[in-house]
């Protein structure tokens, strides 16, 4: 009773994360399952791949009612992400308790740098560019998320919606909306890969599917309500530096580091920190300046009119 407790505890707390920031159930979820409740990271990933099939086919039938999907870049990048996804779950579901908690370490530890670095730049407009994306980069980008995403227990948002949005040609509700709506494919296709590589594990574990889903129901109107209020940028970077403080000392420990692992800890808290703040700092600076520029714009006319002309 004691670890379906924790179980629904981390399926809140992800949702909340999840809420706040379009992204990090995956991440959170997994991170929570295997360090709390004590679950095997094959373990964590099937558990959380299978209790988000109903929350991907949810999230992907609201961004579709509410136009936020591009179904040309959803497919591209979907179908290549679920054989990415199958694949990672076999191979997860192949590799010994020992090799495969480090490596999921690993690549959490690897998500969580990719949050701090990423939220640390705070939020800036850009002007969209009109070219599409080529389906051969969205083709790899899908087929590296979707490994990602089962072998580390999640990763798919942090890894396509980062690029997709670097790339700058889409607006973000398009760009979270289609990565949303190819999740399912992804969560799917991972499910599967688990259901061939370890069905009676899954089974053993469907109470913890359902203590994941019943935290994940309650905190999503909390999710809503906290969107809201609160910073993504500061959640953002406060997120990324515990992840990869929870993960990357199970990294050093695998290499035999495993001497006072309180400074590495140390240290990534105090550097997620600075981060964090330098994030919110500069997004402001931003919002500031996008304000300025667009009041500077609006005058430009009165100005032009009123100029003698010689």
């Amino acid at each position: 009773m004691t670890t379906l407790l924790l179980i629904a505890a981390a399926g809140l707390a992800a949702q909340l994360v999840d809420g706040g920031l379009g992204m990090g159930f995956g991440v959170t979820s997994t991170t929570m399952l295997i360090m709390l409740a004590g679950l095997t990271p094959a373990a964590a990933s099937a558990v959380v791949h299978t209790a988000e099939l109903g929350t991907t086919l949810v999230s992907g039938v609201a961004h579709w009612r509410f136009g936020n999907v591009d179904w040309r870049t959803a497919f591209a990048v979907g179908i290549p992400g679920a054989i990415g996804a199958f694949t990672g779950a076999v191979v997860l579901t192949q590799l010994s308790m020992e090799h495969a908690r480090p490596i999921m370490s690993a690549i959490l530890a690897a998500i969580g740098v990719n949050l701090m670095l990423r939220f640390a730049r705070g939020l800036t407009r850009r002007k969209l560019s009109p070219q599409p994306h080529t389906k051969r980069f969205l083709g790899a980008l899908g087929l590296f998320g979707g490994f990602v995403d089962a072998t580390g227990g999640g990763g798919w948002g942090p890894v396509t919606t980062s690029a997709l949005l670097s790339a700058g040609r889409s607006e973000p509700r398009r760009v979270v909306g289609t990565v949303n709506t190819a999740e399912f494919l992804v969560t799917a296709a991972a499910t599967a890969g688990f259901v061939v590589g370890m069905w009676n594990d899954l089974l053993a574990n469907l109470a913890a599917v359902v203590a994941l889903l019943i935290g994940g129901v309650i905190a999503a109107p909390i999710a809503a309500w906290l969107v809201t209020r609160l910073n993504p940028i500061l959640l953002g970077g406060v997120v990324g530096t515990l992840i990869t403080m929870l993960n990357l000392p199970v990294v050093l420990a695998a290499l035999g580091l495993d001497h006072h692992l309180w400074i590495p800890r140390l240290l990534i808290l105090g550097i997620g920190a600075v981060l964090s703040w330098r994030g919110v700092m500069k997004a402001r600076a931003n919002s500031k300046a996008a304000s300025e520029k667009e009041g500077a714009t609006a005058e430009t006319p009165v100005s032009v009119a009123a100029t003698p002309v010689s």
